[in-house]
């Protein structure tokens, strides 16, 4: 069915405006700090294929592959079955989802009992059993990592809102309250979506709708199969590596072949170590995220509507059993660490064919940082992600003591854990200065935080990266500051942690957590003085390096 160019405006910016809508729901609809305030979930409308129409510009991490997880559901439960009231939920790492915190619940929508398509939404829950609070970095296998929910069909009506299935999922968390709370915001952000979805359907009949819906994709692709036309032809290669996987220090070595052809990219991991027996295996589905992420971000333009269309032209080869595509039951809850480096790998092939529309590596590591407590009224747990800083590019500084480029969280006001848990306080936030790589456009700031225990029995588990590589620099920009944690004792001793670590805490103790800064791009010689005396007016420098030059000469 064709449909005008103005109906088609109209409908198209309608969908968009509903997926942004849909995780404004979200967001305001939650329950936990992780997604209350963190932000940490996304939403967005699909097709009645499963492929994605709009999303929220949340996480791309989570949105990339979604279409992934929702055929997934399909497969084992085709559209012709559903009925209305139903929802589809995964989170199963092997078939389509991510890992086990990140649920994705998908609402089919109804017109004249047709599906039409689904309103989409995925919200990484606090917890979700397993053992240990908030996350285990001693999983040696996905069943110790929580509630594993494969592609599955329930009904609203009678299988939540004290059904079976809410009953078990209450049953198996350590922090129901929360976890439900979080589980009815998605449900009412797909509703919002849903009902928009409606809205558009009987105003415009549900076959210009889906018409539409598949005209948005096809746009994306032939906009991004144009842009790649555009770019150098060739075989590039990339590598970098996470520090090691907390049981010895070897470097887990990721590498990367990008061919760029007329119309199209593929990306080859060939050469990527094996899998390993911690949490720090990447499901296949966050390591196609990463690469469309990467190469959309270089090749592309922002406008571009980020669709199962924009995926359309990139190719993707994973070795199977490989860090990157592990076989079950592989524990996977540290997914993002790999899928970082992932995306600096790819990245760093692309600096040699796009050398001025790359970033050097930032600190692009998510730092999985949790307390908890067990106390006399249940659970208490405190779980919060932090970025860094990002790497330079051509054109700008990178930026300061924000989340990587695959994530988005937002940090969590320290007000609002004060209202929250009273088993620690937050002494210390602050940006680092020197933390960052220097270039002719420097890095992004790292940032400290001092966490004061005020109650026994308290657990600390922390999963990070680059506490022994340094983010790199680019085009002979300089290294950014490498992070660290530490557990400043109340009977004076210091304990430093690895990047991977669980421990006691007890009333007293001090726990400093730092991550670093990124990398600068071009040599630190060609930065504008201007740049360097704002740096030094705002305290980012603690030296003038003009001064030191002289004194080395």
């Amino acid at each position: 069915m064709s449909v005008n160019p103005i109906d088609y405006a109209v409908i198209s910016q309608a969908l968009i405006a509903a997926a942004r809508e849909m995780g404004a729901k979200l967001i305001r609809s939650a329950y936990s700090t992780i997604l209350r305030e963190a932000r940490d979930g996304s939403a967005g409308l699909m097709d009645r294929h499963g492929n994605t129409v709009a999303q929220a510009e949340l996480i791309p991490m989570q949105l990339g592959p979604i279409g992934m997880t929702l055929r997934a559901c399909l497969k084992r439960h085709p559209i012709e079955t559903l009925r209305e009231g139903d929802f589809l939920i995964n989170n199963d790492p092997f078939e389509g989802g991510q890992h086990i915190p990140d649920v994705f619940i998908f609402t089919p929508v109804f017109v004249d009992g047709k599906v039409v398509g689904f309103g989409a939404s995925v919200a990484h829950h606090l917890d979700l059993g397993g053992g240990a609070p908030g996350l285990n970095i001693h999983a040696s296998d996905v069943y110790q990592e929580g509630l594993r929910i494969p592609p599955s069909r329930y009904s609203y009506t009678t299988d939540w809102n004290g059904g079976a299935f809410e009953r078990l999922v209450t049953a198996n968390v350590r922090v129901p309250d929360l976890t439900i709370g979080d589980f009815n915001a998605q449900f009412a952000a797909n509703a919002i979506g849903a009902g928009r979805v409606r809205e558009l359907c009987a105003r415009y009949g549900a076959e210009a709708v889906m018409a539409v819906m598949a005209e948005m994709q096809d746009y994306s692709e032939r906009r991004v199969r144009a842009a790649i036309a555009q770019a150098p032809k060739g075989v590039y290669y990339g590598e970098d590596a996470v520090d090691d996987d907390g049981l010895s220090d070897e470097p887990l070595i990721i590498k990367t072949k990008v061919t760029i052809s007329d119309d199209g990219v593929e990306v080859d991991f060939e050469g990527t170590c094996a899998q390993v027996k911690r949490n720090l295996n990447c499901p296949y589905s966050s390591t196609l995220s990463a690469v469309l992420s990467c190469v959309k971000s270089v090749l592309t333009s922002p406008d571009i509507p980020y669709n199962e269309g924009m995926a359309r032209p990139i190719t993707v080869k994973v070795p199977y059993g490989s860090l990157m595509n592990p076989r079950p039951p592989a524990p996977v809850r540290a997914r993002m660490v790999p899928a970082f480096r992932a995306y600096n790998a790819v990245m760093k092939a692309l600096a040699q064919a796009l050398p001025d529309r790359v970033i050097a590596c930032g600190y692009d590591t998510t730092t999985a940082f949790c307390l908890s407590r067990l106390g006399e009224k249940g659970y208490s747990v405190y779980l919060e992600i932090f970025g860094g800083g990002y790497g330079g590019s051509k054109e700008a500084d990178g930026c300061d003591a924000v989340d990587g480029p695959l994530s988005n969280c937002s940090n969590a006001p320290v007000e609002s854990l004060d209202l929250d848990y009273d088993f620690f306080r937050v002494a210390a936030y602050a940006l680092d200065p020197d933390s960052f790589g220097m270039g002719a456009r420097r890095g992004g700031a790292g940032f400290g935080r001092r966490y004061e225990i005020t109650r026994d029995d308290v657990q600390l588990a922390i999963y990070s990266d680059r506490f022994r590589r340094p983010p790199e620099g680019l085009f002979g920009g300089e290294p950014g500051k490498m992070g660290f944690c530490r557990v400043h004792r109340a009977d004076g001793t210091t304990q430093e942690l690895r990047s991977k670590a669980a421990v006691d805490l007890k009333k007293g103790d001090v726990v400093e957590i730092f991550v670093g800064g990124g990398g600068g791009y071009g040599d630190p010689r060609d930065r504008p003085a201007s740049l360097l005396d704002r740096d030094l007016a705002d305290g980012m420098l603690r030296s003038d390096p003009r001064a030191r030059k002289l004194a080395a000469e």
